[in-house]
């Protein structure tokens, strides 16, 4: 799924402004805005954007950052941590909620469908997303 195989929109610089539902997952990434975008992404009210991490190990507080930005913006962070569902660790969690975010952790698959949702129904929602094979 290279960023150039895509209609409409582009991840320059890794960003791509807007709201933007998930369309797919899978293969490595996702499919949003007319195009595709393999790696992890971070869904928030800014836009899309590039996410690092690969693996739930890679999902320190530090990887949060961007999200952290934007946390007044969001009534709830969704995170989608791989196939198999695993927690964040304790303090990754208690750090995100001290600094005022909601936090659901599930399987990435669940995590892209649950944002699309919420996103429909316009609420406050950010998706921080690992990408599955």
């Amino acid at each position: 799924m290279p960023a150039d195989d895509r209609r409409g929109a582009s991840l320059h610089d890794g960003f791509v402004p807007g709201r933007w539902a998930i369309d797919a997952y899978g293969a490595g990434g996702f499919r949003f805005a007319d195009m595709s975008h393999r790696g992890s992404i971070l869904a928030l009210p800014s836009g899309v954007h590039a996410w690092d991490p690969a693996t739930p190990a890679d999902l320190t507080l530090a990887a949060f950052a961007p999200a952290l930005r934007e946390a007044d913006a969001m009534e709830l962070l969704l995170v989608g941590v791989g196939a198999d569902l695993v927690l964040l660790p304790e303090e990754v969690m208690w750090g995100l909620r001290e600094r005022g975010l909601r936090v659901e952790v599930m399987q990435t698959g669940a995590a892209a469908r649950t944002y699309t949702i919420l996103l429909g129904e316009r609420r406050r929602v950010g998706a921080a997303l690992l990408a599955v094979p």
